[in-house]
């Protein structure tokens, strides 16, 4: 007798994606450290990078290419659903269902049958991108390999009409977003970037400026080495330029310096607020999209 075959998702409980006009939440871990191609081409070439204590090994396949920051909209949707439930005092899962129709509205994209292509053609890229990385590992030489989604279908009603998507989240990714020290709402202007440097940029800036009224810098040569882009340093500095002379990033200002030994630096800050709007942030009268939700 044949055994009958069990699969990851008998073991979990489906969570169904829950209505209404959620803040946007993004994972701290995805927003600090190179984890997706930046690029609209497909990409080939594995990202690796280390700092410290921290390893990272991002590996794609030749048919599908990497995961790109654009595909990585479905994974802040999905944090975004899990904290909102476990506020709401419910239970989510690493198991979740959704419509396509609320994935794609909710990061501000079009509903059109090329729209959908595309949402699905980034979760095959999430699920054939393989993640390897030491962050969150008890021990130092401790690695947890995994993939961005575990499995995802297309579920349909009794009649055979299409109803909605099915993914499993890995639980590396479910266990950071879970914990709400490793979470930050972010603004909904980020999905109308549409550069993926502008992108990746917003997420480090959002994650390491925060509320500090000082802010943060880089110099330009480490934050090259941070994006793990493939474009070389001269191109990625000019591209830099025209992200600060453009001023994009919603709730932020950004500035190049050069610093006495004649590196040049971004530095960001938050941009200032005027004191009504303060005010009625404190009383909770207007949303603060800087809040650590």
């Amino acid at each position: 007798m044949r055994r009958k075959q069990h699969s990851e998702r008998d073991h979990l409980k489906l969570f169904r994606a829950l209505p209404g006009d959620l803040a946007p939440r993004d994972a701290q871990d995805l927003m600090a450290y190179p984890f997706f191609s930046l690029a609209k081409t497909k990409r080939i070439a594995p990202i690796d990078f280390r700092a410290c204590a921290i390893a990272i090994r991002v590996q794609a396949v030749p048919e599908q290419g990497m995961a790109t920051i654009w595909d990585a909209d479905v994974l802040i949707s999905a944090a975004s659903q899990i904290v909102e439930a476990r506020n709401a005092g419910l239970k989510p899962s690493c198991l979740m269902a959704a419509t396509a129709y609320e994935i794609l509205t909710f990061v501000g994209r079009g509903t059109s049958a090329s729209d959908y292509d595309r949402l699905k053609a980034g979760l095959d890229r999430h699920q054939s991108t393989t993640v390897m990385t030491s962050i969150r590992q008890p021990a130092e030489r401790r690695r947890h390999r995994f993939s961005w989604i575990n499995e995802w279908k297309e579920t349909s009603d009794a009649k055979g009409r299409p109803f909605g998507l099915e993914l499993i989240l890995p639980n590396w990714f479910y266990a950071g977003v879970i914990d709400d020290a490793l979470v930050l709402t972010i603004d909904r202007a980020y999905f109308d970037l549409t550069g993926g440097l502008e992108r990746w940029l917003y997420r480090l800036v959002r994650k390491h400026g925060g509320r500090q009224d000082g802010g943060w810098s880089f110099d330009l040569v480490h934050l090259y080495a941070k994006s793990r882009i493939i474009s070389p340093l001269k191109l990625f500095a000019y591209d830099v330029r025209q992200i600060v002379q453009r001023q994009t990033l919603r709730g932020y200002q950004l500035a190049l310096t050069r610093d006495p030994k004649g590196t040049e630096r971004l530095n960001f800050a938050p941009t200032p607020v005027d004191p009504l709007t303060a005010r009625l942030r404190r009383r909770g009268l207007i949303p603060n999209s800087e809040d650590n939700l």
